[in-house]
């Protein structure tokens, strides 16, 4: 199958094109650097490919080097057919430069190449129109004006565009006057002479600008977002939680009245809906939690956010940009470990590498949530504005913040202060102010949900499963005189000091598969334990069983710190190719999370 290469800068609108063409949804935001992989989707008979965002040829960062490797590799490939350079409309030099240096590359290789002059609903916004025929002849390849938001042009172009790779020769590169310029001199002239003037698409966005990047009112704003975020995981969440709850509830008693008494009635209601059902309570919270973050994305503040956080991060050794991956590690650790390659600086991208899986992820929400129902009461304060859980929310995300600011000023002392002599300068584009785009924001929020019950469920089913076998032979039932008991009690004596006892050390062994097990096997245990009078929600059982203040703030500054996911190992030791980070961060985590759960119950009981 023959290939369509999609390339063009950060900020562009590219991604959202290519999901346009292709009908998938992929990530679509608002900063530089959030595409890091290649994606492709089919386009009629062609492969569309969409290359990560880049802002030249001449990479700088690790990202952006992967990117120009594989685009100069895919030029040269028979199995490609034709070039787009998407163009970002407000801010034509900018695009152009890499576009220029993109169509001399398909030049040299003899391939088609198209332009995509892009973000025209927002040119159209300030009564300003393109000369597209005119840019067209200047830059001797054929140029189309579309809006991938708005859909203006997308028909024609698509309708082009097939034309053009069934035969890439009627996109050939054509010589003109402007290839004799730099890239450059010709991006400055071509912006000069056909693009729109910068003081009217500036004049909007440094209003914004000079009271969101104020240094007084910018940090206020920053912190009541971020609080705003963490109240609304669970204000906004919670209708949906007990939905699902009871929902699960509903059709757990359904299912059980049909089956007869004994050891399959019990499986079904103990292993499938008491372990697997409790994780599913929670997975309205990461959905709230993707919505907010996405918001943030595509309406361009994680950049202000990003530029705000600079000179704090660097007190840690850190970058600005390192900020893009720690709050992306507030979904999952995986991706913002790779958002990472961003960072110039190796040894600053080493420590925020390193660093990221003490941000709390969605897989960390089902414990958080659970505890904090045990032991927090549902109060509100300023006529329902401020809820008290989420208020310890907050505490607990903020504390896995600071927890990484301590660490990373550590590492900054002792990782080898040689590979700083590639640190590069602090440089970080402001995108325009956008509203989201509710249909890709809408999918991701679903499928965020949707991605973690895959990747969750699973690995809850048969361990719940397994924690159901262990826990009801051969006592048939008897937790107390279970297989699963006397493993418990064997382990007990290394995590009484945190207060818990045996059936909180099984849950927390087990859950250094994966963190969000810890909720489907306590959910399993307690309902072996209480089938007969299981009317309650896990909490509540939790809470009638007696489970102390000070166990569960132990339980939960243990779970802030331990890095409990097999994946994030694994993905650290891909990025940095070397085991003693990626296990080495593993064994002092675990350490680390012991020693101060500890010291907090020790405190407090």
């Amino acid at each position: 199958m023959q290939k369509i290469i999609l390339v063009g800068k950060p900020n562009s609108g590219k991604s959202l094109l290519f999901n346009q063409l292709t009908g998938l949804r992929q990530r679509v935001a608002n900063f530089p650097g959030v595409t890091v992989e290649l994606k492709s989707g089919k386009f009629d008979q062609f492969e569309l490919v969409d290359f990560p965002g880049t802002y030249s040829l001449k990479s700088i960062s690790q990202d952006e080097s992967i990117a120009v490797d594989q685009l100069q590799q895919a030029v040269k490939s028979p199995d490609t057919s034709l070039l787009v350079c998407n163009l970002d409309a407000t801010k034509l030099e900018r695009s152009m430069v890499f576009a220029l240096q993109v169509q001399a590359l398909a030049k040299e290789h003899g391939k088609g190449c198209v332009f995509a002059l892009n973000m025209m609903d927002e040119v159209a916004r300030f009564g300003f129109e393109y000369d597209v025929k005119a840019l067209s002849a200047k830059l001797g390849s054929p140029v189309y004006a579309i809006s991938a938001k708005t859909l203006i042009g997308i028909s024609e172009f698509t309708k082009a565009l097939k034309e053009h790779a069934a035969n890439p020769q009627s996109a050939s590169v054509q010589t003109t006057e402007l290839h004799d310029l730099s890239y450059v001199k010709a991006a400055k002239q071509l912006a000069e002479e056909f693009g729109i003037k910068q003081d009217l698409v500036l004049k909007r966005q440094t209003k914004l600008d000079n009271f969101l990047l104020n240094s007084v009112l910018g940090a206020v704003a920053f912190a009541a977002i971020m609080f705003f975020l963490f109240q609304a995981i669970f204000t906004w969440a919670a209708p949906l939680m007990d939905a699902v709850e009871a929902g699960i509830g509903f059709l757990a008693a359904g299912v059980s009245s049909l089956l007869p008494e004994g050891v399959f009635n019990d499986f079904v209601n103990d292993a499938l809906f008491g372990g697997v059902g409790a994780f599913l309570v929670f997975v309205p919270q990461i959905m709230v939690l993707t919505l907010i973050i996405g918001i943030l994305e595509d309406s361009g503040y994680l950049a202000r956010a990003a530029l705000i956080c600079h000179k704090p991060l660097s007190l840690f050794g850190l970058s600005g940009r390192s900020f893009i991956p720690y709050l992306s590690g507030h979904a999952c650790a995986i991706p913002a470990i790779m958002a990472a390659r961003t960072i110039e600086s190796p040894r600053k991208r080493l420590i925020t590498m390193m660093t990221v899986p003490l941000m709390s992820c969605s897989a960390r929400l089902p414990v958080y949530a659970l505890l904090i129902a045990v032991f927090v009461p549902d109060t509100s304060y300023l006529g329902g504005w401020v809820n008290l859980q989420g208020a310890i929310f907050f505490v607990l995300y903020f504390g896995g913040i600071i927890t990484a600011l301590i660490v990373s000023k550590v590492l900054n002392i002792y990782i080898n202060q040689d590979e700083n002599k590639s640190d590069l300068p602090f440089i970080l584009e402001l995108p325009t102010y956008r509203l989201p785009h509710w249909r890709p924001l809408a999918y991701k929020t679903l499928n965020s949900g949707v991605y973690f019950i895959k990747r969750a469920a699973p690995i809850i089913f048969v361990v719940s499963v397994v924690i159901w076998g262990l826990g009801y032979f051969p006592s048939n039932g008897n937790l107390q005189e279970s297989y699963l008991a006397s493993i418990g009690r064997f382990i007990e004596p290394v995590f009484e000091p945190m207060g818990i006892d045996w059936r909180y050390a099984v849950a927390i062994l087990v859950s250094f598969l994966a963190r969000e097990v810890f909720v489907g096997v306590l959910g399993t245990m307690f309902n072996i334990a209480d089938a007969e009078e299981n009317t309650a929600g896990l909490a509540e059982q939790i809470q009638a069983d007696g489970f102390s203040l000070a166990s569960g703030i132990a339980l939960l500054a243990f779970y802030v710190i331990a890095l409990q996911c097999v994946a994030t190992v694994a993905t650290l030791k891909g990025e940095t190719a070397k085991n003693r980070y990626s296990w080495g961060v593993f064994v002092a985590y675990g350490l680390l999370a012991y020693v101060v759960s500890v010291s907090i119950y020790t405190i407090l009981a």
